[in-house]
Protein backbone atom coordinates (compact mmCIF):
# COMPACT_ATOMS: atom_id res chain seq x y z
CA UNK A 1 0.00 0.00 0.00
CA UNK A 2 1.23 3.74 -0.73
CA UNK A 3 1.77 6.44 1.62
CA UNK A 4 -0.92 8.66 0.33
CA UNK A 5 -1.78 12.36 1.67
CA UNK A 6 -4.57 13.65 3.24
CA UNK A 7 -5.25 16.67 0.52
CA UNK A 8 -7.80 15.74 -2.37
CA UNK A 9 -5.91 16.06 -5.85
CA UNK A 10 -8.87 15.18 -7.92
CA UNK A 11 -12.89 15.35 -6.87
CA UNK A 12 -16.44 15.90 -8.63
CA UNK A 13 -19.28 16.05 -6.39
CA UNK A 14 -22.90 15.35 -8.16
CA UNK A 15 -21.93 15.21 -11.56
CA UNK A 16 -25.15 14.49 -13.90
CA UNK A 17 -23.34 14.24 -17.76
CA UNK A 18 -25.33 13.41 -21.03
CA UNK A 19 -24.46 12.91 -24.67
CA UNK A 20 -26.10 14.85 -27.27
CA UNK A 21 -29.51 12.55 -28.61
CA UNK A 22 -29.17 9.95 -26.03
CA UNK A 23 -32.12 9.92 -23.52
CA UNK A 24 -30.00 8.64 -19.89
CA UNK A 25 -27.69 11.00 -18.30
CA UNK A 26 -24.69 8.72 -18.27
CA UNK A 27 -24.21 9.53 -14.27
CA UNK A 28 -26.76 10.41 -12.24
CA UNK A 29 -25.40 12.34 -9.05
CA UNK A 30 -21.90 10.33 -9.12
CA UNK A 31 -19.60 11.83 -6.21
CA UNK A 32 -15.81 10.86 -6.13
CA UNK A 33 -12.48 12.08 -4.38
CA UNK A 34 -9.28 10.83 -4.76
CA UNK A 35 -6.51 12.22 -2.38
CA UNK A 36 -2.95 13.32 -3.49
CA UNK A 37 -0.57 10.81 -4.32
CA UNK A 38 -3.27 7.65 -4.34
CA UNK A 39 -3.03 5.36 -6.92
CA UNK A 40 -6.98 4.42 -8.31
CA UNK A 41 -8.08 1.85 -10.84
CA UNK A 42 -11.04 2.38 -12.08
CA UNK A 43 -13.34 -0.86 -13.22
CA UNK A 44 -16.88 -1.37 -14.90
CA UNK A 45 -18.25 -3.62 -17.76
CA UNK A 46 -17.85 -2.00 -21.18
CA UNK A 47 -20.06 0.72 -21.48
CA UNK A 48 -20.26 1.97 -17.84
CA UNK A 49 -18.38 5.37 -18.72
CA UNK A 50 -14.86 5.06 -17.25
CA UNK A 51 -13.40 6.36 -19.65
CA UNK A 52 -15.91 9.59 -19.80
CA UNK A 53 -15.28 9.72 -16.11
CA UNK A 54 -11.71 9.58 -16.82
CA UNK A 55 -11.86 12.32 -19.57
CA UNK A 56 -14.21 14.81 -16.71
CA UNK A 57 -11.88 14.02 -13.91
CA UNK A 58 -8.71 15.25 -16.16
CA UNK A 59 -10.77 18.40 -17.09
CA UNK A 60 -11.06 17.81 -21.05
CA UNK A 61 -14.35 17.32 -20.72
CA UNK A 62 -15.59 20.15 -20.75
CA UNK A 63 -12.64 22.41 -21.13
CA UNK A 64 -11.70 20.52 -24.96
CA UNK A 65 -14.56 18.51 -25.35
CA UNK A 66 -18.31 20.16 -24.87
CA UNK A 67 -20.63 17.78 -23.71
CA UNK A 68 -23.22 18.57 -21.72
CA UNK A 69 -22.56 18.11 -17.87
CA UNK A 70 -23.37 19.80 -14.25
CA UNK A 71 -22.03 19.08 -11.12
CA UNK A 72 -22.10 20.59 -7.35
CA UNK A 73 -18.46 21.31 -7.25
CA UNK A 74 -15.63 19.75 -9.69
CA UNK A 75 -11.13 19.89 -8.34
CA UNK A 76 -8.98 18.83 -11.61
CA UNK A 77 -5.04 19.46 -12.47
CA UNK A 78 -3.66 22.16 -13.73
CA UNK A 79 -1.37 20.11 -15.49
CA UNK A 80 -3.03 16.29 -16.28
CA UNK A 81 -1.46 14.00 -18.37
CA UNK A 82 -3.63 11.44 -20.17
CA UNK A 83 -2.94 8.37 -21.89
CA UNK A 84 -5.82 7.73 -24.67
CA UNK A 85 -7.24 3.67 -25.32
CA UNK A 86 -6.11 4.82 -29.22
CA UNK A 87 -2.97 5.95 -29.05
CA UNK A 88 -3.32 7.57 -32.81
CA UNK A 89 -6.04 10.35 -31.51
CA UNK A 90 -3.00 11.83 -29.22
CA UNK A 91 0.13 12.46 -31.63
CA UNK A 92 0.30 15.78 -33.08
CA UNK A 93 3.68 14.77 -35.07
CA UNK A 94 4.76 12.59 -37.63
CA UNK A 95 8.00 11.41 -36.11
CA UNK A 96 8.41 9.82 -32.18
CA UNK A 97 11.35 12.62 -31.57
CA UNK A 98 9.17 15.34 -32.94
CA UNK A 99 6.17 14.21 -31.09
CA UNK A 100 8.49 14.13 -27.60
CA UNK A 101 10.22 17.98 -28.50
CA UNK A 102 6.84 18.91 -29.31
CA UNK A 103 5.88 18.62 -25.49
CA UNK A 104 9.32 19.24 -24.23
CA UNK A 105 8.95 22.52 -26.12
CA UNK A 106 5.87 23.38 -24.54
CA UNK A 107 7.89 23.48 -21.07
CA UNK A 108 10.20 25.86 -22.43
CA UNK A 109 13.01 22.88 -22.28
CA UNK A 110 16.18 24.11 -24.09
CA UNK A 111 16.72 22.54 -27.28
CA UNK A 112 20.13 21.06 -26.61
CA UNK A 113 18.80 19.15 -24.38
CA UNK A 114 16.14 17.57 -26.08
CA UNK A 115 17.95 14.66 -27.44
CA UNK A 116 18.94 12.97 -23.97
CA UNK A 117 15.24 13.82 -22.75
CA UNK A 118 13.72 12.23 -25.64
CA UNK A 119 16.21 8.96 -25.60
CA UNK A 120 15.33 8.98 -21.72
CA UNK A 121 11.48 8.63 -22.23
CA UNK A 122 11.90 6.56 -25.06
CA UNK A 123 14.08 4.43 -23.08
CA UNK A 124 11.68 4.31 -20.05
CA UNK A 125 8.90 2.81 -22.38
CA UNK A 126 11.16 0.36 -24.30
CA UNK A 127 11.58 1.84 -27.31
CA UNK A 128 14.99 2.11 -29.28
CA UNK A 129 15.26 3.88 -32.61
CA UNK A 130 18.50 4.94 -34.36
CA UNK A 131 18.52 8.62 -33.42
CA UNK A 132 15.17 8.11 -31.82
CA UNK A 133 13.63 9.10 -34.96
CA UNK A 134 11.03 6.37 -36.90
CA UNK A 135 7.60 7.34 -38.55
CA UNK A 136 4.94 7.02 -36.21
CA UNK A 137 2.61 5.53 -39.41
CA UNK A 138 5.08 2.91 -39.35
CA UNK A 139 4.66 1.93 -35.84
CA UNK A 140 3.01 -1.18 -34.70
CA UNK A 141 -0.09 0.03 -32.67
CA UNK A 142 1.03 -1.38 -29.40
CA UNK A 143 4.60 0.48 -29.91
CA UNK A 144 2.22 3.64 -30.42
CA UNK A 145 0.88 3.58 -27.10
CA UNK A 146 4.32 3.25 -25.73
CA UNK A 147 5.33 6.38 -27.18
CA UNK A 148 1.93 7.69 -26.38
CA UNK A 149 3.22 7.13 -22.95
CA UNK A 150 6.48 8.65 -23.35
CA UNK A 151 5.04 11.50 -24.58
CA UNK A 152 3.00 11.31 -21.35
CA UNK A 153 5.98 11.17 -19.39
CA UNK A 154 7.83 14.24 -21.21
CA UNK A 155 4.60 16.42 -19.46
CA UNK A 156 5.79 15.97 -15.98
CA UNK A 157 2.28 15.86 -15.25
CA UNK A 158 0.68 16.94 -11.83
CA UNK A 159 -2.09 13.78 -12.02
CA UNK A 160 -1.87 10.70 -14.46
CA UNK A 161 -4.99 9.31 -15.90
CA UNK A 162 -4.58 5.93 -18.24
CA UNK A 163 -6.85 4.72 -20.45
CA UNK A 164 -6.07 1.14 -20.90
CA UNK A 165 -2.03 2.23 -21.57
CA UNK A 166 -1.44 -1.71 -22.25
CA UNK A 167 -4.48 -2.98 -23.86
CA UNK A 168 -2.46 -3.69 -27.06
CA UNK A 169 1.01 -4.75 -25.55
CA UNK A 170 2.55 -8.26 -25.25
CA UNK A 171 3.68 -9.31 -21.65
CA UNK A 172 7.02 -7.85 -21.85
CA UNK A 173 5.37 -4.46 -22.88
CA UNK A 174 3.12 -4.38 -20.68
CA UNK A 175 5.54 -4.94 -17.76
CA UNK A 176 7.71 -2.62 -18.91
CA UNK A 177 5.03 -0.34 -19.07
CA UNK A 178 4.17 -0.79 -15.54
CA UNK A 179 7.48 -1.28 -13.79
CA UNK A 180 8.06 2.47 -15.50
CA UNK A 181 4.58 3.66 -14.49
CA UNK A 182 5.29 2.22 -10.75
CA UNK A 183 9.04 4.39 -11.02
CA UNK A 184 7.41 7.82 -12.08
CA UNK A 185 4.26 7.97 -10.02
CA UNK A 186 5.55 6.86 -6.54
CA UNK A 187 4.59 10.45 -5.63
CA UNK A 188 2.27 11.32 -8.51
CA UNK A 189 -1.74 10.50 -8.34
CA UNK A 190 -2.93 8.14 -11.12
CA UNK A 191 -6.08 6.95 -12.35
CA UNK A 192 -6.32 4.22 -14.11
CA UNK A 193 -9.00 2.57 -16.46
CA UNK A 194 -7.63 -0.92 -17.16
CA UNK A 195 -8.92 -4.95 -17.97
CA UNK A 196 -5.73 -6.42 -17.64
CA UNK A 197 -5.58 -5.78 -13.63
CA UNK A 198 -2.98 -8.63 -13.36
CA UNK A 199 -0.14 -6.45 -13.03
CA UNK A 200 -1.15 -3.60 -11.05
CA UNK A 201 -4.05 -4.77 -8.62
CA UNK A 202 -1.78 -5.36 -6.17
CA UNK A 203 -0.13 -1.85 -6.45
CA UNK A 204 -2.64 0.56 -6.70
CA UNK A 205 -4.66 1.45 -3.36
CA UNK A 206 -8.17 1.63 -4.43
CA UNK A 207 -10.44 0.10 -6.44
CA UNK A 208 -13.74 1.87 -7.88
CA UNK A 209 -16.43 -0.32 -9.36
CA UNK A 210 -18.96 1.23 -11.79
CA UNK A 211 -22.32 -0.35 -12.40
CA UNK A 212 -23.46 -0.67 -16.24
CA UNK A 213 -25.55 2.14 -15.61
CA UNK A 214 -22.34 4.53 -14.05
CA UNK A 215 -23.26 4.33 -10.57
CA UNK A 216 -20.88 3.95 -7.88
CA UNK A 217 -21.65 0.74 -6.15
CA UNK A 218 -17.97 -0.20 -4.64
CA UNK A 219 -15.09 1.69 -3.42
CA UNK A 220 -11.87 0.14 -1.36
CA UNK A 221 -9.17 -2.05 -1.71
CA UNK A 222 -8.35 -4.06 -3.98
CA UNK A 223 -8.21 -7.48 -1.39
CA UNK A 224 -11.86 -6.15 0.19
CA UNK A 225 -13.26 -5.63 -3.23
CA UNK A 226 -12.52 -8.62 -4.71
CA UNK A 227 -13.68 -10.87 -1.65
CA UNK A 228 -16.53 -8.99 -0.51
CA UNK A 229 -18.31 -7.77 -4.26
CA UNK A 230 -17.03 -10.87 -6.15
CA UNK A 231 -20.63 -11.85 -6.75
CA UNK A 232 -21.36 -8.53 -7.53
CA UNK A 233 -18.43 -8.22 -10.29
CA UNK A 234 -19.32 -11.14 -12.00
CA UNK A 235 -22.68 -10.13 -12.42
CA UNK A 236 -21.93 -7.19 -14.10
CA UNK A 237 -18.77 -9.25 -15.71
CA UNK A 238 -15.94 -7.44 -14.59
CA UNK A 239 -12.36 -8.96 -14.69
CA UNK A 240 -11.28 -10.49 -11.28
CA UNK A 241 -8.46 -12.60 -9.84
CA UNK A 242 -9.24 -16.06 -10.90
CA UNK A 243 -12.20 -15.08 -13.29
CA UNK A 244 -10.90 -17.79 -15.71
CA UNK A 245 -10.40 -20.53 -13.84
CA UNK A 246 -14.04 -19.66 -12.10
CA UNK A 247 -15.71 -19.41 -15.13
CA UNK A 248 -14.43 -23.47 -16.10
CA UNK A 249 -13.50 -22.09 -19.47
CA UNK A 250 -12.11 -25.41 -21.39
CA UNK A 251 -9.83 -25.83 -24.21
CA UNK A 252 -11.49 -26.90 -27.42
CA UNK A 253 -10.57 -30.23 -28.06
CA UNK A 254 -7.44 -30.87 -30.47
CA UNK A 255 -5.70 -32.99 -32.95
CA UNK A 256 -2.40 -33.91 -30.85
CA UNK A 257 -1.18 -36.37 -34.14
CA UNK A 258 0.61 -34.14 -35.93
CA UNK A 259 -2.28 -34.41 -38.67
CA UNK A 260 -4.14 -31.14 -40.12
CA UNK A 261 -7.32 -30.70 -37.57
CA UNK A 262 -9.62 -31.06 -40.91
CA UNK A 263 -12.35 -30.68 -38.42
CA UNK A 264 -11.51 -33.04 -35.46
CA UNK A 265 -14.31 -32.41 -33.12
CA UNK A 266 -16.57 -31.12 -35.31
CA UNK A 267 -19.62 -32.53 -36.59
CA UNK A 268 -18.99 -32.12 -40.46
CA UNK A 269 -22.80 -32.69 -41.43
CA UNK A 270 -23.52 -29.29 -40.31
CA UNK A 271 -20.63 -27.87 -43.18
CA UNK A 272 -22.98 -26.89 -46.46
CA UNK A 273 -23.79 -29.46 -48.78
CA UNK A 274 -21.63 -32.87 -49.49
CA UNK A 275 -19.66 -31.05 -52.22
CA UNK A 276 -18.56 -28.67 -49.59
CA UNK A 277 -18.02 -30.89 -47.21
CA UNK A 278 -15.92 -33.36 -49.64
CA UNK A 279 -13.56 -30.53 -50.47
CA UNK A 280 -13.09 -29.17 -47.24
CA UNK A 281 -11.96 -32.36 -45.80
CA UNK A 282 -9.21 -32.66 -48.65
CA UNK A 283 -8.07 -29.17 -49.35
CA UNK A 284 -6.44 -26.67 -46.86
CA UNK A 285 -8.54 -23.50 -46.20
CA UNK A 286 -5.47 -21.32 -46.45
CA UNK A 287 -2.22 -22.14 -48.12
CA UNK A 288 1.37 -19.95 -48.07
CA UNK A 289 5.05 -20.91 -49.79
CA UNK A 290 7.33 -18.69 -49.92
CA UNK A 291 4.80 -15.80 -49.40
CA UNK A 292 6.38 -12.37 -48.40
CA UNK A 293 3.86 -9.10 -47.21
CA UNK A 294 5.29 -5.71 -48.90
CA UNK A 295 5.23 -2.17 -47.22
CA UNK A 296 6.31 -0.04 -50.42
CA UNK A 297 9.97 -1.98 -51.30
CA UNK A 298 10.65 -3.31 -48.09
CA UNK A 299 9.68 -6.52 -47.13
CA UNK A 300 7.35 -6.76 -43.87
CA UNK A 301 6.89 -10.55 -43.38
CA UNK A 302 7.85 -13.90 -44.66
CA UNK A 303 5.62 -16.84 -44.89
CA UNK A 304 8.23 -20.01 -45.73
CA UNK A 305 5.18 -22.88 -45.72
CA UNK A 306 2.08 -22.99 -43.85
CA UNK A 307 -1.52 -24.15 -44.03
CA UNK A 308 -4.85 -23.72 -42.54
CA UNK A 309 -7.45 -26.16 -42.25
CA UNK A 310 -11.56 -25.39 -41.78
CA UNK A 311 -11.54 -25.79 -38.11
CA UNK A 312 -8.68 -24.50 -37.00
CA UNK A 313 -8.39 -21.93 -34.43
CA UNK A 314 -4.94 -20.27 -35.23
CA UNK A 315 -3.02 -17.87 -32.60
CA UNK A 316 -1.09 -15.71 -33.72
CA UNK A 317 1.71 -14.50 -31.14
CA UNK A 318 4.92 -12.21 -30.93
CA UNK A 319 6.54 -9.13 -29.41
CA UNK A 320 4.89 -5.73 -30.52
CA UNK A 321 6.26 -4.93 -34.19
CA UNK A 322 7.35 -8.76 -34.97
CA UNK A 323 4.86 -8.63 -37.90
CA UNK A 324 1.59 -9.70 -36.51
CA UNK A 325 -0.65 -7.40 -38.49
CA UNK A 326 1.29 -7.25 -41.10
CA UNK A 327 0.59 -10.92 -42.05
CA UNK A 328 -3.35 -10.52 -41.39
CA UNK A 329 -3.39 -7.52 -44.09
CA UNK A 330 -1.37 -9.55 -46.04
CA UNK A 331 -3.71 -12.31 -46.08
CA UNK A 332 -6.38 -10.27 -46.96
CA UNK A 333 -3.86 -8.73 -50.00
CA UNK A 334 -4.21 -5.29 -48.50
CA UNK A 335 -0.61 -5.18 -48.64
CA UNK A 336 1.72 -5.99 -51.75
CA UNK A 337 1.99 -9.69 -51.88
CA UNK A 338 4.45 -12.08 -53.79
CA UNK A 339 4.61 -16.10 -53.31
CA UNK A 340 2.15 -18.62 -53.28
CA UNK A 341 -1.16 -17.81 -51.63
CA UNK A 342 -3.97 -20.26 -52.44
CA UNK A 343 -7.65 -19.69 -50.54
CA UNK A 344 -9.62 -22.68 -50.70
CA UNK A 345 -8.18 -24.03 -53.40
CA UNK A 346 -8.49 -20.92 -55.64
CA UNK A 347 -6.15 -18.10 -56.15
CA UNK A 348 -6.31 -15.60 -53.59
CA UNK A 349 -7.30 -12.35 -56.10
CA UNK A 350 -7.40 -9.25 -55.26
CA UNK A 351 -8.94 -7.46 -51.90
CA UNK A 352 -12.27 -7.37 -52.98
CA UNK A 353 -12.27 -11.38 -54.29
CA UNK A 354 -11.12 -12.26 -50.81
CA UNK A 355 -13.81 -10.40 -48.82
CA UNK A 356 -16.11 -12.94 -50.40
CA UNK A 357 -14.52 -16.15 -48.28
CA UNK A 358 -12.82 -14.14 -45.68
CA UNK A 359 -13.93 -12.01 -42.87
CA UNK A 360 -11.28 -9.51 -41.52
CA UNK A 361 -11.43 -7.60 -38.46
CA UNK A 362 -8.42 -4.88 -38.32
CA UNK A 363 -6.99 -3.72 -34.75
CA UNK A 364 -8.27 -0.53 -34.56
CA UNK A 365 -11.69 -0.93 -34.94
CA UNK A 366 -12.76 2.31 -36.27
CA UNK A 367 -10.52 1.68 -40.20
CA UNK A 368 -13.92 -0.48 -41.03
CA UNK A 369 -16.78 1.98 -39.98
CA UNK A 370 -19.06 3.26 -43.16
CA UNK A 371 -22.36 4.22 -41.71
CA UNK A 372 -24.34 6.38 -39.14
CA UNK A 373 -25.67 3.83 -37.45
CA UNK A 374 -24.31 0.69 -35.47
CA UNK A 375 -27.66 -0.77 -36.91
CA UNK A 376 -26.58 -0.07 -40.74
CA UNK A 377 -22.66 -0.88 -39.74
CA UNK A 378 -23.30 -4.42 -39.25
CA UNK A 379 -26.37 -4.69 -42.09
CA UNK A 380 -23.96 -3.09 -44.44
CA UNK A 381 -22.09 -6.04 -45.39
CA UNK A 382 -25.16 -7.92 -46.49
CA UNK A 383 -25.77 -5.03 -49.03
CA UNK A 384 -25.73 -6.52 -52.62
CA UNK A 385 -26.40 -10.18 -50.60
CA UNK A 386 -29.18 -12.53 -52.10
CA UNK A 387 -30.61 -12.10 -49.11
CA UNK A 388 -33.84 -10.76 -48.89
CA UNK A 389 -34.83 -7.42 -46.96
CA UNK A 390 -36.37 -9.35 -44.21
CA UNK A 391 -33.45 -12.26 -44.31
CA UNK A 392 -31.08 -9.08 -43.91
CA UNK A 393 -33.24 -7.61 -41.04
CA UNK A 394 -33.24 -11.18 -39.08
CA UNK A 395 -29.48 -11.72 -39.56
CA UNK A 396 -28.92 -8.21 -38.45
CA UNK A 397 -30.90 -8.35 -35.23
CA UNK A 398 -29.34 -11.60 -34.64
CA UNK A 399 -25.71 -9.85 -34.72
CA UNK A 400 -27.29 -7.39 -32.65
CA UNK A 401 -28.21 -9.78 -30.29
CA UNK A 402 -25.18 -11.56 -29.94
CA UNK A 403 -22.58 -8.90 -29.11
CA UNK A 404 -24.91 -7.10 -27.14
CA UNK A 405 -24.99 -4.04 -29.21
CA UNK A 406 -29.51 -3.88 -29.47
CA UNK A 407 -29.46 -1.23 -27.28
CA UNK A 408 -26.99 0.52 -28.95
CA UNK A 409 -28.46 0.12 -32.61
CA UNK A 410 -29.13 3.74 -33.41
CA UNK A 411 -26.35 5.46 -32.09
CA UNK A 412 -23.58 6.58 -34.26
CA UNK A 413 -20.38 3.80 -34.11
CA UNK A 414 -17.97 6.97 -33.60
CA UNK A 415 -20.25 7.54 -30.08
CA UNK A 416 -19.44 3.97 -28.88
CA UNK A 417 -16.81 2.96 -26.01
CA UNK A 418 -13.48 1.37 -27.32
CA UNK A 419 -14.95 -1.92 -26.17
CA UNK A 420 -17.93 -1.79 -27.74
CA UNK A 421 -16.81 -0.37 -31.24
CA UNK A 422 -14.36 -3.53 -30.75
CA UNK A 423 -17.57 -5.78 -30.53
CA UNK A 424 -19.03 -3.71 -33.69
CA UNK A 425 -16.52 -4.36 -35.46
CA UNK A 426 -16.21 -8.11 -34.87
CA UNK A 427 -20.29 -8.50 -35.60
CA UNK A 428 -20.07 -6.35 -38.90
CA UNK A 429 -17.28 -8.71 -39.75
CA UNK A 430 -19.14 -12.08 -39.19
CA UNK A 431 -22.29 -11.33 -40.31
CA UNK A 432 -21.87 -12.45 -43.60
CA UNK A 433 -20.88 -15.62 -42.46
CA UNK A 434 -17.89 -16.25 -44.20
CA UNK A 435 -16.09 -19.83 -42.84
CA UNK A 436 -12.40 -17.99 -42.66
CA UNK A 437 -11.88 -15.33 -40.05
CA UNK A 438 -9.05 -13.14 -39.83
CA UNK A 439 -9.16 -10.95 -36.16
CA UNK A 440 -6.53 -9.02 -34.86
CA UNK A 441 -6.71 -8.64 -31.26
CA UNK A 442 -10.41 -9.26 -31.21
CA UNK A 443 -10.71 -8.91 -27.02
CA UNK A 444 -8.84 -5.95 -26.38
CA UNK A 445 -10.94 -3.59 -24.31
CA UNK A 446 -13.68 -5.79 -23.20
CA UNK A 447 -14.88 -6.83 -20.08
CA UNK A 448 -14.87 -10.57 -18.80
CA UNK A 449 -18.36 -11.01 -19.60
CA UNK A 450 -18.31 -9.74 -23.42
CA UNK A 451 -14.69 -11.45 -23.92
CA UNK A 452 -16.09 -15.16 -22.93
CA UNK A 453 -19.23 -14.26 -24.95
CA UNK A 454 -17.18 -13.34 -28.14
CA UNK A 455 -14.66 -16.49 -27.71
CA UNK A 456 -17.80 -19.12 -27.47
CA UNK A 457 -19.47 -17.46 -30.19
CA UNK A 458 -16.09 -17.97 -32.29
CA UNK A 459 -16.14 -21.87 -30.76
CA UNK A 460 -19.15 -22.27 -32.05
CA UNK A 461 -17.68 -20.89 -35.55
CA UNK A 462 -15.19 -23.37 -35.40
CA UNK A 463 -16.78 -26.60 -34.21
CA UNK A 464 -19.14 -25.42 -37.18
CA UNK A 465 -15.74 -25.72 -40.03
CA UNK A 466 -14.98 -22.35 -39.40
CA UNK A 467 -11.37 -21.41 -40.14
CA UNK A 468 -10.62 -19.06 -37.47
CA UNK A 469 -7.05 -16.94 -37.50
CA UNK A 470 -6.16 -14.61 -34.56
CA UNK A 471 -3.33 -12.20 -33.54
CA UNK A 472 -3.86 -12.31 -29.57
CA UNK A 473 -1.24 -11.01 -26.69
CA UNK A 474 -3.59 -12.95 -24.51
CA UNK A 475 -2.53 -16.60 -23.05
CA UNK A 476 -5.28 -17.51 -21.89
CA UNK A 477 -6.98 -17.51 -24.82
CA UNK A 478 -4.30 -19.03 -26.66
CA UNK A 479 -3.63 -22.00 -24.37
CA UNK A 480 -7.66 -22.13 -23.56
CA UNK A 481 -9.35 -22.11 -27.34
CA UNK A 482 -6.31 -22.31 -30.01
CA UNK A 483 -5.48 -25.47 -31.76
CA UNK A 484 -2.83 -23.99 -33.97
CA UNK A 485 0.46 -21.63 -32.62
CA UNK A 486 1.84 -19.31 -35.13
CA UNK A 487 4.83 -17.53 -33.81
CA UNK A 488 6.01 -14.32 -35.41
CA UNK A 489 9.50 -12.97 -34.90
CA UNK A 490 11.29 -9.84 -36.37
CA UNK A 491 9.34 -10.48 -39.56
CA UNK A 492 8.98 -13.66 -40.10
CA UNK A 493 6.51 -17.10 -39.23
CA UNK A 494 9.30 -18.74 -37.42
CA UNK A 495 6.61 -21.19 -35.95
CA UNK A 496 3.60 -22.99 -36.35
CA UNK A 497 2.87 -25.72 -34.02
CA UNK A 498 -0.40 -27.44 -32.41
CA UNK A 499 -1.38 -26.68 -28.88
CA UNK A 500 -0.78 -30.02 -26.45
CA UNK A 501 -4.33 -30.78 -25.12
CA UNK A 502 -4.69 -31.01 -21.26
Amino acid sequence: MNDVGNAQAVGVTNLRCKFPGEKALVFQGLSLSVRQGEKVLLLGPSGSGKSTLLQILSGLIPRSVEIPMKCDDIQVPEQPGIVFQDPDTQFCMSYTDEEIAFVLENRNIPREQMPALIHQYLEQVGLCFEHNRTLIQSMSQGMKQRLAMASILAMEPEVLYLDEPTALLDDEGTSQVWDTVKQIAQDKTLIIVEHKINEIVEWVDRIIVLSPEGKLVADGPANQVFTDERKMLREYGIWYPGVWEERGQTKAQVSVTGEPNRYGDIETESIGNKKERAAALIQPALEMQQFTGWRGKTPFIQVEQAKIWHGDWVGIVGANGAGKSSLLLSMMNILKTTGHYIVEGQSSGKTEQLADRIAFVFQNPEFQFVTNTVREEVGFSLLGSKLTAEERDVRTDHMLEQFGLTELSERHPYQLSMGQKRRLSVASAMVREQRILLLDEPTFGQDARNTFAMLSQLERLRRDGTAIVMVTHDREIVNRYCTKVWTVDKGRLTDATLVSSS
